[in-house]
C-alpha cells in the first residue's frame, strides 16, 4: 500500500525564554513527520532535534525525508528499529506510524503498545536557570506547583537552590544540572540539594566523565539523561545511576522507549519520562508511558506562548491523556 511521507518545519514561540547551563532560546522549533495512507489516515510525529546530540533541524529534516521511499513501500516501525539511530528523526516517524496504525486498526495506541491505558499524570514545571534573585521569583510565581524542576548551571548552584526553597517552601523539587558540575564541586552541590530537600538530581556530571558517581555518597538519587539513550546504553549506567531520564528524542520513538522501560525497571532503576521543549504532539505518545513512570516531566507546552490545536488539556500541573485528534 502506497504511503506518502511529508516533512515540515514549526516554530513555537516561548513564554520569555528557556535558559539552561548550554545556553538560552526564546522558541521552539521543532520537526513535524506526516505519514498519509492510500485511505487518506493520517499519522503525525513530532521531533525537537538538539544540538548537543549532533542534530540540526536541517539534517533531521533531511533523514526523515530520506526514508520517504521506505515509507511508501511500507516500512514498519521495527524496520525504523534498524534502519535509523535512536535520535529526533528516527521518533518523528516512529510516532506517526504509530499514530497511523491506531488509525487504521481502529485501536487506541497504548494498545498497541502492550501499555495500559494511560491516566490523568502530575508534570514538574521547570524553572530557567539564573540568577538566585531571579529563580527566588520565578519559584514563588509557581509555587503552588507540587513539583518543581530546577535548572543548574555550576558555579553558583548551592544559591541557586536555597533560593528557590525559600520561594516554593512546600513544593517538592528536583534539580538538572544539564552536566556542569565537576569532581571538585560535586560534593558541596550535593550537600545543598540535601539542606534544601530535593529529591532527584539529574546528570550532574558530563557524559563519559561519571565514573566518579560509582566512588562518592549519593544522599539523594541520581538519574541518568545525556549519559543515557536507547537500551544499549544501560549497562554503562552500573554503580552510578539510580534512576534514567526517557526522552522519546533519544531514545528514537516510543517503540524503543517502551523497551527501555521494561529492561530500565528489570535492573532496578527509577524512571523519569522527560521530553524536549516541544508542543502537545511531541508530549502526547510519552504519556502512554506516564503512569509507570516515578517522575513525569512532560511540561513542554507550559512553557510555549502557544501550543498546537487540539493540544493536551492541563489542569495546572495535572496533564490529561491525550485525545485522538491529537495523536494516537
Amino acid at each position: 500500500m502506497t504511503r506518502r511521507l511529508d516533512v515540515t518545519v514549526e516554530r513555537f514561540p516561548i513564554a520569555g525564554a528557556f535558559t539552561i547551563a548550554r545556553g538560552s532560546r526564546t522558541e521552539a522549533v521543532v520537526v513535524l513527520a506526516t505519514v498519509t495512507d492510500a485511505e487518506g489516515r493520517v499519522g503525525r510525529g513530532e521531533c525537537v532535534p538538539y544540538a548537543r546530540y549532533g542534530e540540526t533541524v536541517d539534517s533531521v529534516g533531511e533523514l526523515i525525508r530520506s526514508y520517504a521511499e521506505a515509507i511508501a513501500a511500507g516500512a514498519t516501525r521495527a524496520d525504523l528499529q534498524t534502519a535509523l539511530k535512536a535520535g529526533a528523526a528516527r521518533n518523528a516517524l516512529d510516532c506517526a506510524l504509530f499514530d497511523l496504525e491506531a488509525k487504521q486498526l481502529g485501536r487506541p495506541a497504548h494498545e498497541i503498545a502492550g501499555l495500559s491505558a494511560p491516566q490523568v499524570a502530575t508534570t514538574a514545571y521547570t524553572l530557567s536557570l539564573g540568577d538566585p534573585e531571579s529563580m527566588e521569583a520565578a519559584a514563588r510565581s509557581a509555587a503552588h506547583r507540587p513539583l518543581l524542576k530546577v535548572k543548574l548551571g555550576g558555579a553558583g548552584d548551592p544559591e541557586r537552590i536555597a533560593a528557590v526553597r525559600r520561594g516554593a517552601p512546600e513544593s517538592r523539587l528536583i534539580v538538572d544540572a544539564n552536566e556542569a558540575w565537576r569532581p571538585e564541586t560535586i560534593e558541596a552541590n550535593l550537600a545543598a540539594c540535601v539542606a534544601a530537600g530535593v529529591g532527584l538530581i539529574e546528570q550532574p556530571l558530563p557524559a563519559g566523565e561519571d565514573a566518579l558517581l560509582a566512588e562518592i555518597a549519593r544522599p539523594i538519587p541520581i538519574c541518568a539523561d545525556e549519559s543515557l539513550h536507547d537500551r544499549a546504553g544501560l549497562d554503562a549506567l552500573s554503580q552510578r545511576y539510580d534512576a534514567i531520564n526517557i526522552k522519546l528524542d533519544k531514545a528514537g520513538g516510543l517503540t524503543e522507549a517502551v523497551m527501555l522501560a521494561h529492561e530500565a525497571r528489570a535492573r532496578g532503576f527509577s524512571l523519569m519520562i522527560g521530553c524536549m521543549v516541544g508542543t502537545s504532539l511531541a508530549m502526547a505518545p510519552a504519556m502512554l508511558l506516564a503512569h509507570h513512570a516515578d517522575y513525569v516531566d512532560l511540561d513542554g507546552p507550559l512553557l510555549l506562548a502557544r501550543d498546537r490545536e487540539p493540544g493536551l488539556r492541563f489542569d495546572g500541573s495535572l496533564i490529561h491523556p491525550p485525545e485522538p485528534a491529537l495523536w494516537g
